[in-house]
């Protein structure tokens, strides 16, 4: 089966069928026409991606996926579908209304969050396990304006570590020197310059 036998025998189907275009005039179909409807169709019955690519011995699923058309009502029945699927598997009390005092609660944890030296990443619910040692929690995330607070804060600490030295207070100068070296750590992350790789304009 040639490649110009299968283009005379869609246009003559074409003819055929009276299918016209706005125009009235005969619509044209390709061979890779009906490839790209096999692949919608296919993925709108419910088969995977990934099996879809082996079928029409693609490489790369990407190439798969410019072959599927995806059209806004679909998008939308499947997501309904996820959903639908993803509830009945989770518990119901997970859906139940909240009560004024659990919206407060939520509220109120957010607040609590912040504190002197950034804003605490700890998740809802759960406790702070660091007894609120802020200074020594990796779940603080540092405000780079806060900068001159924590140098003050760690030259206080070295001024303590001395006399905790001077006067032998052995158990004491371990919990310093704890919190100067995550209080130095938390600097050093203010100081951090993360590159997001943009590109440089000149």
């Amino acid at each position: 089966m040639g490649s110009e036998w299968v283009r005379k025998s869609i246009k003559d189907a074409i003819s055929r069928s009276g299918l016209k275009n706005e125009n009235g005039n005969d619509y044209k179909f390709t061979p890779h026409d009906f490839r790209r409807l096999f692949a919608t169709s296919a993925l709108a019955s419910g088969l995977p991606i990934h099996i879809l690519a082996r079928l029409m011995g693609h490489q790369n699923i990407a190439t798969t996926q410019g072959y599927a058309a995806i059209h806004d009502e679909d998008t939308l029945r499947h997501f309904r579908s996820f959903l639908d699927r993803r509830r009945a598997l989770r518990p119901a009390d997970d859906y139940l209304e909240p009560s004024e005092t659990e919206i407060h609660e939520f509220h109120e944890h957010f607040k609590k969050r912040k504190v002197e030296l950034g804003s605490c990443g700890r998740a809802y619910g759960t406790p702070c396990i660091h007894e609120h040692a802020c200074i020594r929690c990796p779940m603080l995330r540092p405000d780079p304006t806060q900068r001159r607070r924590l140098e003050e804060l760690i030259e206080a600490l070295e001024e303590r570590k001395n006399e905790a030295e001077q006067r032998g207070w052995l158990g004491e100068l371990e919990g310093i020197e704890i919190s100067i070296n995550a209080a130095r750590e938390k600097l050093s992350q203010m100081m951090r310059q993360v590159s997001l790789g943009m590109p440089v304009i000149p």
